[in-house]
């Protein structure tokens, strides 16, 4: 079940379940890929940013992958592997495509510049892990510091076949959006899938702007993948309306240095996770940031009524 530029839906980003002594929680891994699939997730992304895989050891990746994998065979999976090195990257993404991964993501490093030195860096890539492993480019200037423009994205799909995706987390990155699916339209480009993060803050108009989906870890993705399916049938105003309820939620989880510790307590509370730990270091939720994220559930609940229905 190879990753495909036709690739659409949602692919939530999962967290990594601790324990709060810092151990891998694997029922919970168990739990949060029922919920996915019971969701309609059309496939699941591990080992990102929000699954703190600089935080374990290699082992531990790859374990973790593991069970994501064996519990999702009815859909992709997509598996982080961005590393400082290709030596660690390639080791990875090895293990990972024999247990049965569909692609690998990967995120550039914080020390390019140029366009040239960009798309070197993808080339070397694909060189480590192989042409043959289908990728996922992620675009997230926000926290990488990286500013990929649509030209250097179109020479990287163009120059390496297997870029199948576009993680687009650009802000403000309508426009981008716009201007690939354009390249696309005259032929400059062949057409990849573009799934959208950033914690979906844009989506309703990232999908009206030929976006395909939605690859984020909102604690809602039962939220996003009712949006996207809204938005396919042409039901924008019911689409916008659904999306707007949750808008309060999503700005408060997208806060730097405290989102995941929001998206964690969140999660617990809906009975997918046992704890809200993180692995140290992390940031911790305050009672009155717990109030507060329970007063946005409460407001939310009058809309939607899945944000009522949380245990403890």
């Amino acid at each position: 079940m190879l990753l495909n530029s036709d690739a659409s839906g949602v692919y939530p980003i999962a967290p990594t379940p601790f324990f709060d002594d810092g151990k891998i929680d694997f029922n919970s891994i168990d739990r949060l890929i029922d919920f996915y699939l019971e969701s309609g997730s059309t496939g699941a992304t591990v080992l990102g940013q929000l699954g703190e895989a600089a935080k374990l050891e290699h082992e531990e990746s790859v374990e973790v992958a593991r069970r994501f994998i064996s519990r999702a065979s009815a859909i992709p999976v997509v598996v982080g592997v961005s590393a400082p090195g290709f030596a660690a990257m390639r080791a990875l993404t090895r293990e990972v495509m024999e247990m049965g991964a569909a692609g690998v993501m990967i995120a550039p490093p914080n020390t390019l510049r140029t366009d040239d030195q960009i798309v070197t860096y993808y080339r070397q890539a694909v060189e480590a892990i192989g042409s043959d492993v289908p990728f996922v480019l992620q675009d997230y200037p926000l926290t990488f510091s990286v500013q990929m423009t649509p030209g250097v994205i179109r020479r990287i799909v163009q120059e390496l076949p297997s870029c199948v995706m576009l993680k687009h987390e650009d802000w403000p990155g309508l426009e981008k959006i716009s201007t690939l699916r354009g390249f696309e339209k005259d032929g400059s480009m062949r057409h990849i899938s573009i799934l959208c993060g950033n914690n979906g803050l844009f989506l309703d108009y990232e999908l009206e702007r030929g976006a395909d989906g939605a690859n984020t870890g909102y604690c809602f993705p039962d939220m996003l993948c009712d949006v996207v399916r809204l938005t396919k049938a042409g039901k924008r105003e019911e689409a916008h309306d659904l999306f707007d309820a949750h808008l309060p939620l999503l700005r408060y989880e997208q806060q730097p240095g405290a989102g995941l510790a929001v998206r964690k307590y969140v999660m617990m509370r809906r009975g997918l996770l046992t704890s809200a730990a993180q692995r140290k270091p992390g940031a911790s939720m305050t009672p009155q940031a717990k109030s507060e994220v329970d007063h946005l559930l409460a407001r939310l609940a009058k809309k939607d009524a899945r944000a009522g229905k949380l245990v403890g």
